[in-house]
């Protein structure tokens, strides 16, 4: 898909706030074509963050966190066992603690208690003396165990992103961008951002009551490196206050002063206080904090993150390495079986629905991914297990997960998610009227036209485009991901000498490219081995363009993200 970007606006655009053209070009064709709107895109400063009162339910919540504070009664926090839930519920942790609290936490066990609140969880937290609940990265659909919790004598604060239904829970307060009446302009917040926004708003309470005038303030930047690890791995649109939140994040995680973070990146392969990329978060850092949640006990990744020792918070990261080295294996074997389930519906089927015994419910998200990847298609992976299955899904552009379950309520005991990304319970003899209602919603609302990936271009470029002032230009348009992803660039008419490299990690090679018009270059397409083909010719490069230190040397590097032999 070729831009058409009107060059007088993006000359204009630079010219105004001193971009580099490059930039104000994939600026222009993202949509952000007047200085105000590239300028708000662009901003990173912490005051252009919103009032967290304009969240709805804050001031209810604040006012009763802080009467809990005033009073010493006992606050639980009950987070998810993915790492949202965790860092969300390490965020608010580290945060109380700060403010002379001491919270008791509770991740429920992903095999054992599923996703959200439990009532038997609900009734041991009452019996433990609880008087302030606390759930984040779930709660929002859980009328029956809050009403449960009013009838203990627990008051309940809600702290969700996921798609708010009909009927709310009887909480004391619910804060979700996403319900009907809520101000907040980024709507796309993860738990950890909606969490880090109640702690914006008990601080400025407190200090306007005067709580600080013998205690220390806490420093809310230093917990963005949380929050920056739950948006980046909850793949939540990175605009807005999610842009500002992660652009400091990063900064906290590169820095990597909290015991728990520099563990992590040593056995991530990261050097303590190296600088830290969304990217590395989304494939090094937080699947190691997922690997615990998914296979053993999510816990394990809120001790790491609030070690108070360094010792400590290298034994947990270890084992939370272990942990995720287990966790490919088992996602490899899974893979595998999906495809060859999915290969066989590929040519009548618009989504899927792949289901198994034995297949690990921790993992199945992960595979559900990889299955969209390949196939393009909304696919639901279901585990099961003594007649029960549980099941995670994934989506493509153009279909709304949630809204598609919905139309199979019918046939599932619970589900809960969004646009993306969703999970859900059912019994395994509903299992193939699940498929065939998936598949028909999936065929009505999807054309084989959205069945076919499409690469977005940004630019089309010429060799002499490219050099180091432009890509490091187009890197400051980050951090990349959801809702911002990195620009794709486009060189056209390329005569290239292909050599293929083998893989490690097994499987199809990678396409090594030499440019004959930009010899400096290096040009490299990850499992493109069988593209090779493509290049006896003049091909059209699809690419994202970045540097490669070999040796103590910078060199330009592009990323192949497609190739075609030239129009």
């Amino acid at each position: 898909m070729m831009p058409e970007v009107p060059q007088e606006q993006a000359a204009a655009l630079a010219a105004e706030l001193g971009l580099h053209p490059l930039s104000a070009r994939v600026l222009v064709h993202r949509g952000l074509r007047t200085p105000e709107a590239a300028s708000a895109f662009l901003s990173d400063r912490l005051a252009d963050l919103p009032d967290p009162f304009r969240m709805k339910g804050m001031a209810a919540a604040v006012e009763r966190l802080f009467r809990a504070l005033r009073e010493k009664e006992r606050i639980t926090l009950y987070g998810d066992y993915d790492v949202d839930g965790v860092c969300s519920t390490s965020l608010l942790c580290l945060f109380l603690r700060e403010l002379g609290a001491r919270p008791a936490t509770y991740i429920p066990h992903r095999l054992d208690e599923g996703y959200g609140l439990n009532l038997q969880a609900v009734e041991k937290i009452a019996a433990d003396g609880t008087r302030v609940l606390v759930t984040l990265d779930c709660g929002v659909t859980s009328v029956a165990e809050i009403s449960r919790a009013r009838e203990l004598g627990l008051d309940v604060v809600v702290v969700d992103h996921h798609t708010v239904p009909p009927t709310l829970p009887p909480a004391v307060a619910v804060l979700n961008p996403h319900q009907p009446g809520c101000e907040y302009p980024t709507k796309h917040l993860c738990a950890a951002g909606v969490a880090f926004n109640l702690c914006m708003g008990l601080r400025k309470k407190l200090r306007e009551d005067g709580w600080f005038a013998t205690r220390k303030e806490p420093n809310l930047k230093a917990l963005m490196d949380l929050v920056a690890m739950a948006t980046v791995a909850d793949v939540v649109p990175l605009t807005g206050a999610n842009r500002i939140l992660v652009h400091h994040g990063l900064q906290e995680l590169s820095a990597g002063r909290r015991y728990g973070v520099r563990a992590l990146k040593e056995v991530a392969g990261l050097e303590a206080d190296s600088p830290v990329t969304a990217g590395q978060v989304g494939f090094r850092l937080g699947p190691r904090i997922n690997a615990a949640g998914r296979l053993h006990d999510a816990s394990l990744g809120l001790q790491l993150l609030c070690s108070e020792s360094l010792d400590a918070a290298r034994s947990l990261a270890q084992v939370l390495d272990r942990a995720n080295a287990e966790r490919q294996g088992i996602e490899s074997s899974i893979l595998t079986e999906a495809l060859a389930q999915a290969q066989e519906r590929a040519d009548q089927a618009r989504g899927f629905v792949l289901y198994a015994d034995g297949w690990h419910p921790g993992v199945i998200g992960i595979v559900a991914s990889r299955v969209v990847e390949r196939f393009h298609r909304p696919t639901v992976m279901v585990g099961v297990k003594d007649g029960v299955g549980k099941g995670s899904a994934r989506s493509i552009e153009g279909f709304h997960l949630y809204d598609a379950l919905s139309g199979c309520a019918d046939l599932l005991a619970r589900f809960g998610g969004h646009k993306h990304a969703a999970g859900l319970t059912i019994e395994a003899r509903h299992l193939p009227a699940l498929r065939e209602s998936f598949e028909r919603i999936a065929h009505q609302r999807l054309t084989p036209e959205d069945l076919i990936p499409r690469c977005k271009v940004d630019a089309v470029v010429g060799v002499g485009d490219l050099d180091e002032r432009a890509v490091e230009a187009l890197q400051k348009l980050g951090p990349f991901g959801q809702g911002n992803p990195e620009p794709v660039l486009v060189l056209r008419h390329q005569v290239a000498r292909p050599r293929v490299l083998a893989s490690k990690s097994g499987g199809g090679g990678h396409l090594k490219l030499a440019l004959v018009d930009a010899p400096t270059v290096d040009a490299i397409g990850f499992g493109m081995a069988d593209r090779l083909a493509l290049t006896e010719g003049p091909v059209d490069l699809a690419f994202q363009a970045g540097f490669d230190t070999f040796r103590g040397q910078r060199r330009l590097s592009l990323k192949l993200k497609d190739l075609r032999v030239a129009a």
